[in-house]
């Protein structure tokens, strides 16, 4: 009985020592991130020594290589590849478009624009009347005026949407489909106002698909102030365009996940899996999309090895591949989960920039969501508390063979995101270091979290 009370009564002592030192082991994390952090010189290596990495380009692997060989020199219990196809989409040219009439005038007002990834080029320069719409409903309504056109989308974010990946959401319909809802109705040619909240005129590329049903139309995206004024001149008049890109494919290429792992010490079986995407466009350096992930990931493992972390759970870095053009390498790693029968608990991906961190984003049952939010006061003193709607386009499959896992992603302040997101102004210039590794200490806070008590209430 006397042993009952003692218990009883040194329980809330307990409790509250091992939140003592859950607070200690994270302020050392957190400090070893912002004092010894190496992601910013990675970032700089990945940006500036190798550059764009589309996928199929010698870039691309080279950035694996390079991966490799620095996860590798920081002696975690294993590091390999995962050999998976990609899409080998290839830009081919100079994207161009010019205004060469207005109301039957002619002019000429050469457009910034890119091609949209995956689009197929149009077989010479195409030239039509501009047809500008603001959505699908105006393109419904007015079919019987598509063919032979230029379809122009008027896909500009809702500026009222302060969440701007909402914006981004409720946009990038035009740019995924917009090709093929036209070429339905007999567009001979598409663009759309690039998917930003920049006031410049630096075009945005970004991947599209077509639907094998309809002809294959060549697409690009303006820059965003030309969109406007072209926008503009559509609705006082008639507006007639050039247009001429040069995109194909090439035969599918031989790419790699990047992985390291550092082992369980209770549950080896059970893993937790962060990671980033190698990738990016080809006319950018991918800083933000989405270097800063992949270097983030990379911090969190170093600092685990800098302060001789030992997990109870098996927790996996993966730098994935072809993300941006048909995501291979996040099909291809939960490909691998459901043949080797791995039990995932939990996956987190940055994949949003390496802007101010400001949340990590939980997608689970309540009862969990609950008990995650418990963890606030270890993540307020660093910027970040637990919301909702976590997940990412790579660790997404995993939930293809096991809906119980976890999908969990960083939210940075994403205000500034869409200025440079797939623009060429994504570059290493635009990051700030103290931005950067204060995202990664606020995943490997997370992650200790939880490695230390699991995922169920």
């Amino acid at each position: 009985m006397r042993r009952l009370l003692l218990l009883v009564f040194c329980l809330p002592f307990m409790a509250q020592a091992q939140v003592n030192q859950d607070s200690v082991t994270i302020k050392k994390m957190v400090d070893e991130v912002m004092t010894n952090g190496k992601a910013y010189d990675l970032l700089r290596e990945l940006t500036k020594k190798i550059g764009g990495r589309l996928a199929g380009s010698p870039q691309q692997q080279n950035a694996a290589i390079w991966g490799k060989r620095n996860m590798d020199a920081l002696n975690p219990d294993a590091v390999y590849m995962q050999p998976c196809k990609t899409p080998n989409w290839q830009r081919g040219g100079k994207d161009f478009a010019a205004i060469v009439g207005l109301n039957g005038k002619p002019t000429i007002q050469k457009l910034e624009v890119l091609a949209l990834g995956n689009s197929l080029g149009s077989n010479g320069l195409v030239e039509a009347d501009v047809l500008a719409v603001a959505n699908f409903d105006e393109l419904e309504k007015r079919k019987d005026e598509v063919k032979g056109k230029i379809v122009y989308y008027n896909s500009e974010f809702d500026p009222t949407l302060i969440q701007t990946f909402k914006a981004y959401g409720a946009s990038n319909a035009y740019r995924g489909i917009g090709a093929s809802r036209a070429a339905k109705y007999g567009a001979v040619g598409v663009m759309i106002h690039s998917l930003s909240t920049a006031p410049d005129n630096a075009p945005h590329t970004g991947g599209m698909r077509y639907d094998s049903a309809y002809p294959k139309i060549p697409a690009v995206a303006l820059g965003p102030n030309d969109a406007k004024a072209l926008y503009a001149q559509a609705k006082k008049g008639t507006v007639r365009a050039q247009m001429q890109t040069y995109g194909f494919f090439l035969p599918d290429a031989d790419e790699n996940n990047v992985v390291a792992e550092l082992k369980g010490t209770e549950h080896p079986e059970e893993i937790i899996t962060i990671g980033g995407h190698l990738d990016s466009w080809d006319v950018n350096e991918g800083a933000h999309d989405d270097g800063a992930g992949v270097v983030q990931t990379m911090e969190v493992l170093r600092t685990m090895k800098a302060l001789n972390y030992q997990p109870k759970h098996t927790i996996r870095f993966v730098l994935f591949a072809n993300e941006e053009n048909g995501g291979k390498g996040g099909a291809k790693y939960a490909e691998l989960a459901k043949l080797n029968k791995e039990k995932h608990i939990l996956a987190l991906e940055s994949d949003e920039g390496g802007f101010t961190p400001r949340s990590i984003a939980i997608t689970c049952s309540p009862a969990q969501f609950a008990r995650f939010q418990k963890w606030n006061p270890f993540l307020k003193p660093y910027g970040t508390e637990i919301t909702t709607g976590g997940g990412g386009a790579d660790i997404g499959p995993l939930t293809g063979y096991d809906k119980s896992i976890i999908m969990s992603s960083m939210i940075p302040d994403s205000q500034r995101y869409f200025d440079l997101h797939h623009a060429k102004t994504d570059v290493f210039e635009n990051v700030n270091k103290r931005e950067l590794l204060l995202g990664a200490a606020n995943i490997a806070a997370f992650v200790y979290l939880v490695d230390q008590y699991g995922v169920n209430p």
